[in-house]
């Protein structure tokens, strides 16, 4: 461990695994919450080193839960800040009495999907990082949300179910390739940190999980010319909207027959192809051919 310095200073011992500090408070985990809490130290020591870059950095934690990364976090950045979010009340008051000696954790009681990156950027004055554990049932809002303050992160590091991150890092044609990870890809390279099985977590999910970094494209500019992003979006997701049909038929489920045929013939992309075939290139000259 590396040790602290100024007003971050590293703790004289190990902070407590998730489960001493459950049971030190009489808790559980709740299933409403999607709560697993992580007790491999391997699988902390990945996302530290792939969430923090200098001693300054400030980091907004999403589902901060029992501490038990806030605490490692705050000791990689003694310079700088952890933004801890957790909205369940019981884990906000683990938190408060743990961290209270850290003073460069801020903890913030609410809800992920309504916090302002963009606000703690500016607070900082420079781009912030993102990372957490994130519960299944919100982590495709919580990595849009992540997407359009883009221009306000720098890195963010977060642990989804396999399943999704699978989709998120698929290549074209696969079973796993949809409208996720094209959207997501579209705005920031996608790569694989670590693998985490079932037993990393008390309790253990019944699936595995794995740790991805969402980096934001250079200039935070799309990989492709975009004039409409929410157009971009439609036809992205009509594309895939019914997998089993022709790219002609799915867009046609959405748009005007007479203008994707038109904007197919101004492509030059074959309709009779699936849209589960097309790259983010040819998703892009689709979009700017085919009107609004």
């Amino acid at each position: 461990m590396s040790e602290g310095n100024g007003h971050g200073k590293a703790p004289a011992e190990p902070f407590p695994d998730a489960r001493t500090l459950l049971a030190r408070y009489g808790l559980y985990a709740k299933k409403a919450f999607g709560q697993n809490f992580l007790i491999a130290e391997r699988v902390f020591r990945a996302i530290v080193d792939a969430t923090v870059r200098t001693d300054d950095d400030w980091i907004v934690e999403i589902g901060a839960g029992l501490g038990t990364l806030t605490a490692r976090l705050a000791e990689r950045v003694p310079e700088g800040k952890v933004i801890a979010l957790e909205r369940d009340p019981d884990m906000i008051t683990v938190l408060k009495a743990e961290l209270a000696g850290v003073d460069n954790v801020d903890i913030e009681a609410g809800d992920a999907l309504r916090y302002d990156l963009r606000m703690a950027a500016r607070w900082r004055g420079d781009r912030i990082a993102v990372c957490g554990n994130l519960p299944y049932h919100i982590a495709s809002q919580i990595l849009f949300r992540i997407v359009e303050a883009r221009a306000s992160v720098r890195i963010a590091v977060v642990m989804v179910q396999k399943e999704m991150a699978d989709r998120l890092v698929a290549a074209p044609g696969g079973k796993d390739y949809g409208a996720l990870g094209v959207m997501i890809r579209t705005y920031a390279d996608v790569a694989t940190v670590a693998k985490v099985g079932a037993g990393s977590f008390t309790p253990p999910p019944k699936v595995d999980s794995t740790v991805v970094r969402l980096t934001p494209l250079p200039g935070d500019q799309p990989r492709v010319p975009i004039a409409d992003e929410a157009h971009y979006s439609r036809v992205v997701h009509a594309a895939f909207g019914q997998r089993r049909k022709t790219l002609r038929n799915a867009l046609r489920a959405v748009f005007d027959e007479a203008r994707v045929d038109e904007a197919l013939a101004a492509t030059g992309i074959d309709g009779q192809r699936r849209g589960e075939t097309l790259d983010i290139s040819e998703f892009g000259a689709l979009a700017g051919a085919l009107p609004a």
